[in-house]
């Protein structure tokens, strides 16, 4: 055998009869170089030259093992030695002499190893004993003791301590998964089947589809805002969009076989990047994929959301702009990048509604929490209302460039509007001081319009919004999310109570904040219902069967009218947006197919906005076809084509509700021109379906 080799068996005995190690080939006095700690394997290093033989350790004194070994005597292995590292005995230390002991070490006992070192084990000798000496003993060790060192080797190493696996405020978020990539697809392709399909069917075309359609198409003809004065009534972005959307397809508006059925695939495209949005935003604010889960379903199933989701509205373009604002504020790293983005989406959701203002106080304090403490803290402070600032000053400084941004004189009276020009600011003065009745009465659209919807997402959300709100100020650090949710919530509640005028489709950007505050409430419900052991043990199997339960309930139940309804006659059948019988455009696709066979392209109409694109976008073109609120309100058309006269309109197409419109416009007069021409007329065509009536008038 080679005498480089350390035997695996145990170490020799000196005549005395004890242990002493194996030198590794070192020659007695030979000097050698001195061992380091990151040694590779295998390599021969040089004892130590400081270690004395012959030398010997006070009686009966325990001590504390020292790194320093002697030959002889089993060491205390070296903290840092490598687990299958051999070492080498000292330097200058002859084979069979004595050297003194460690002041820590105890005659006839072993000390114990460090704990880094594995047991059996050789160790690197000590640098520092002092040749000739005795060494003196540990004043602090206490005989028939186990040193500390023993404790602690025998104690069971902790596990480092988990820091909080989540928080919103650090942007400490749970990934994703595959059951949570699994949920997202199917939000998704849910998203996709509730809204898409029926879509060019139902509901019927509106009023506001048609008024963004025209204003649209004035941008992609015309290269203005509007075919007529554009008075500043709603921020511009919106129809500026539309057009962008229509100007690369193959027959722009219409490809999909009208101006509003182009802008409704839109509205599709756009539900479905927000389904994305609002299910990552549910998470991130609660950490939960089922709160993500239920939100995404409520948002993609409710029926009030279907019907306002599939029209084409300025508040579905918003909400889309506010989700991917929220978004950008919720990344795990709050850098330049999604600050400026943030806010830049936001300052877009604020010019495409105004009513995006509501959300704002929501933002800011989560930019707050999200940047506090940062480095660049000041600096994102200001970079945020920068970016989302300018949008409005490029809005801004277009109505000053024109001469529109203050009325005439700073005249801000309400019963005299300027004469001259159109204010940018006095239209915003005017919509603020704008009054109706309260949302709360019998025939308020919360009874007639929006109840009748959907009554189970309201209901539910306003409790949902009700204990989001007070989770999250009783512990405003730790339940972020469900303050932002609440609040965001609370926040466009207040502006549609607050007694202004309210159309029926401002209710659609509360849609995704109850859905938001219904799903984390659940999430947290389900989480905090399980004291027992036994609820313990089923609770990942409950976690996903209740809710599971709870959505076959709205879907297959007729009171909730998700899927089944019960109609007028009291039977049960399918909701009226899946129900492939239901074809309520189809009526108006019959009304201007009659228009164009009966009627010459040069008459003078009075109609509605939802027929104006498909009467001056298509051949033969119907140049004098108006709607009433732009017959009755612009100068060039009331006072040059109309002369205010009723004898002057041809036809009257009446769409439906359009007399009710008429009536509630009428309130200082400036419609009764063309109600006498509508008394003075005789039907020449109607279809009736529900209580839906669409009827064509020639005047006599």
């Amino acid at each position: 055998m080679s005498d480089n080799t350390t035997p695996s068996r145990s170490a020799p005995v000196d005549p005395e009869g004890r242990k002493t190690a194996a030198d590794k080939e070192t020659a007695p006095n030979r000097s050698t170089t001195r061992l380091d700690k990151s040694t590779a394997p295998d390599e021969k290093t040089a004892p130590d030259k400081s270690t004395v033989p012959g030398k010997k350790t006070a009686p009966d004194e325990k001590t504390a093992p020292d790194k320093s070994t002697v030959p002889g005597k089993k060491t205390a292995p070296n903290k840092n030695a490598t687990p299958g590292k051999k070492t080498v005995a000292a330097k200058s230390t002859a084979p069979g002499k004595k050297t003194a002991p460690d002041k820590n070490a105890t005659p006839g006992k072993k000390t114990v190893a460090a704990k880094s070192t594995a047991p059996g084990k050789k160790t690197a000798p000590d640098k520092s004993t002092t040749p000739g000496k005795k060494t003196a003993p540990n004043k602090n060790a206490t005989p028939g003791k186990k040193t500390v060192a023993a404790k602690n080797a025998k104690a069971p190493a902790r596990r480092p301590r988990r820091g909080p696996r989540f928080s919103v405020a650090r942007g400490w978020f749970p990934p994703l998964g595959t059951k949570g990539k699994i949920a997202l697809v199917v939000s998704l392709l849910t998203g996709v089947l509730t809204h898409g399909y029926h879509l060019f069917r139902y509901p019927l075309y509106l009023t506001d589809e048609g008024i963004y359609m025209q204003r649209a198409w004035s941008v992609l003809r015309e290269t203005s805002l509007s075919p007529y004065t554009y008075d500043y009534d709603h921020a511009p972005l919106g129809w500026i969009t539309l057009a962008g959307w229509a100007f690369p397809l193959p027959k722009q508006f219409e490809t999909f076989g009208s101006a509003i059925n182009t802008g409704r695939f839109l509205m599709l495209l756009v539900h479905i990047a927000s389904v994305y949005l609002l299910f990552e935003i549910a998470r991130r604010l609660s950490g939960s994929v089922l709160a993500a889960t239920v939100t995404a379903f409520l948002f993609n199933v409710s029926p009030i959301a279907v019907y306002f989701q599939r029209q084409v509205l300025l508040d579905n373009l918003m909400i889309f702009w506010l989700l991917l604002s929220l978004f950008m504020l919720l990344r795990r790293e709050v850098t330049i990048r999604a600050v400026f983005g943030g806010g830049v989406a936001l300052g877009m959701a604020l010019i495409t509604k105004e009513n995006a203002i509501f959300f704002v106080p929501t933002f800011m304090y989560l930019l707050y929490r999200r940047i506090k403490g940062s480095p660049s803290h000041r600096f994102t402070r200001t970079l945020w209302p920068f970016a989302a600032l300018s949008p409005i000053g490029a809005y801004v400084t277009y109505a000053l460039l024109k001469n529109e941004l203050l009325p005439s004189g700073f005249d801000f009276d309400l019963n005299n509007p300027p004469a001259d020009h159109v204010s940018l600011l006095y239209t915003l003065w005017w919509q603020l001081n704008r009054n109706q009745g309260t949302l709360f009465s019998h025939t308020g659209l919360l009874q007639t319009s929006w109840l009748v919807r959907d009554k189970v997402l309201l209901i539910a959300g306003v409790c949902a919004m009700v204990i989001c709100l007070w989770i999250g100020v009783r512990n405003r650090r730790r339940n972020l999310g469900f303050l932002v949710a609440g609040t965001l919530a609370f926040g466009y509640a207040f502006y549609l109570v607050r007694g202004s005028v309210v159309l029926d489709f401002y209710v659609t950007p509360l849609i995704p904040m109850f859905a938001l505050n219904v799903g984390m409430v659940t999430d947290r419900l389900l989480k905090g219902s399980f004291a027992s052991r036994f609820m313990r043990g089923a609770h990942s199997m409950i976690r996903v069967a209740v809710p599971s339960f709870v959505a076959i309930l709205l879907l297959a139940s007729p009171a909730s009218g998700y899927l089944v309804h019960t109609n007028t006659e009291g039977r049960t059948q399918i909701a009226d947006q899946y129900q492939s019988k239901i074809n309520l455009t189809g009526m108006q696709h019959a009304q201007i197919a009659w228009v164009r066979k009966h009627v010459p392209p040069n008459s003078r109409i009075v109609m509605d906005d939802d027929l104006w694109s498909q009467l001056h976008d298509i051949r033969p073109f119907y140049p004098y076809a108006h709607s009433h609120w732009n017959a009755s309100s612009d100068p060039d058309v009331r006072d040059k084509l109309f002369k205010k006269k009723w004898q002057y309109v041809d036809y009257i197409i009446m769409s439906n509700k359009m007399r009710r419109s008429m009536m509630l416009n009428n309130g200082d007069g400036r419609e009764n021109w063309i109600l006498k021409a509508l008394q003075n007329s005789t039907r020449v065509w109607s279809v009736t379906r529900g209580n839906i009536k669409l009827e064509i008038y020639r005047v006599q």
